[in-house]
C-alpha cells in the first residue's frame, strides 16, 4: 500500500551530508531525537494557547518537515555512526508518540472542530506505533506498513493546518477528513498487526 514513508530513502540520501557533518561535531543520535520532540512540543502547546491562531498552524508543516529530518539523522546516526544504544532506542519511539500527541492534539481546541474525532485521531496514531513496535516483541521487524504511518499524518495534518490557517473555516468538510484519517489509522494497525503476526 503506498505510503509516504515510501520516500525515506530518497530524503535520508539527501541529509546524509548534514548528518556526517553533525557526526563530526559530535552532536550524537539521542541528542537529535530529543531536539525533534522538544521542537513539537514548543509548537503544540503555541497552537493550544492561541486556540490555532494563523501564524502558529502556519508554522507547523515547517516543523513537520524538519521533525522529519531530525528524525531521520537521528536513524542515520545511531546506525552509520555507531550511535545505536537502548536508550536511543526507547527515545526514539517515545519521541515519536510525544510529537505526534503534541503537535496534532491541540487541533481539538480550534473553534469548531470536532475535539472528539481529534482526540480519536491522536489515540490511533499511538495505537499505530504501538502495533508497529509490538511486533519486535513477538519476534519479527519493527512494522512501518500502512496507508497512515508518521509521515502520512503528517501529511494530513501539514495540509489541514495549511488550509485552516488561510482562513477556511472547519465545518463538514473537517469533520469527514477527521473521519477518514482515523479509518485509516484503524486501517494501518490491523494491517501492522496482520503483518507482524504472518512474518516468518
Amino acid at each position: 500500500m503506498v505510503s509516504v514513508y515510501d520516500l525515506k530513502p530518497r530524503f535520508q540520501n539527501l541529509l546524509r551530508p548534514l548528518c556526517a557533518a553533525l557526526a563530526r561535531a559530535g552532536v550524537t543520535a539521542n541528542q537529535v531525537t530529543v531536539a525533534a520532540a522538544a521542537i513539537s512540543v514548543a509548537l503544540g502547546c503555541a497552537i493550544a494557547a492561541t486556540g490555532g491562531a494563523a501564524w502558529a498552524l502556519f508554522l507547523l508543516p515547517p516543523v513537520l518537515l524538519v521533525r522529519m529530518a531530525l528524525n531521520a539523522i537521528d536513524g542515520m546516526l545511531a546506525r552509520e555512526f555507531a550511535m545505536k544504544s537502548r536508550l536511543g532506542a526507547v527515545l526514539n519511539e517515545l519521541g515519536d508518540v510525544v510529537s505526534d500527541v503534541a503537535l496534532y492534539l491541540p487541533f481539538a481546541v480550534i473553534p469548531g472542530m470536532s475535539a472528539i474525532l481529534v482526540a480519536l485521531v491522536v489515540a490511533i496514531a499511538v495505537m499505530t506505533e504501538m502495533t508497529g513496535v509490538v511486533a519486535v516483541q513477538i519476534g519479527v521487524a519493527r512494522r512501518y506498513d500502512g496507508p497512515f504511518g508518521k509521515s502520512d499524518r503528517a501529511l494530513f495534518f501539514g495540509a489541514l493546518a495549511l488550509v485552516l490557517g488561510a482562513g477556511i473555516e472547519p465545518g463538514l468538510w473537517t469533520t469527514i477528513a477527521l473521519a477518514l484519517g482515523a479509518s485509516a489509522g484503524a486501517l494501518t494497525v490491523v494491517i501492522r498487526a496482520r503483518a507482524a503476526l504472518g512474518a516468518p
